[in-house]
């Protein structure tokens, strides 16, 4: 049976919160960021509660003018996360991105079920991103533990999910955050 694919690219035509050019931004810096490590395909496990499943990702290996473009690393990281993130709620959640979260909600995203409407929050909820660039799994729980956190103390009353990718460990780790409010 052939493994699943996580697309990363074309997200805007799949999340209606997206512009082509921040789809083609965030493929763009996942690229660079799963190139550190691995060369396209690579496998990535989403661990979504007590399921994980492994997804197929094939990335175009970015051009040293691309790699110049994304030198920062923090900055490379935070957009890639975006893109591989959003690409896993997708397939582990059925959710895309509606919008973009206000300013101390305690997440970036807002997400709902494939085809809601973007201007109904009722069936949404706030999606926390983060990327680690390099360490394990325990690097990424950490981080996936602080972004639980996070989402507790925003001030919005919209259900969250935290969402993690660690781009060298190859996981996704997505968690429902329970009294998130």
């Amino acid at each position: 049976m052939d493994k699943l694919k996580l697309r990363l690219e074309s997200l805007h035509e799949r999340h209606i919160g997206l512009t082509q050019a921040l789809s083609d931004t965030y493929y763009e810096a996942a690229t660079v960021c799963l190139s550190r490590h691995h060369d396209s395909p690579v496998e990535i496990d989403i661990a979504n509660g007590k399921a994980t499943s492994t997804q197929v990702v094939e990335f175009q290996k970015p051009d040293r003018r691309t790699e110049n473009a994304w030198a920062n690393e923090i900055d490379t990281t935070e957009s890639g996360a975006y893109g591989v993130c959003l690409a896993a709620v997708e397939v582990a959640e059925k959710l895309v991105a509606v919008r973009r979260a206000e300013t101390l909600t305690g997440a970036d995203w807002h997400v709902a079920p494939i085809g809601a409407e973007p201007e109904d929050l009722e069936n949404c909820f706030r999606l926390e991103v983060s990327g680690v660039d390099g360490g394990g799994k325990s690097i990424v729980d950490a981080r996936l533990r602080q972004k639980v956190e996070q989402t507790k103390r925003g001030s919005s009353n919209i259900p969250a999910i935290a969402t993690v990718v660690g781009f060298k460990e190859r996981i996704v780790s997505i968690k429902k955050v329970e009294g998130a409010e």
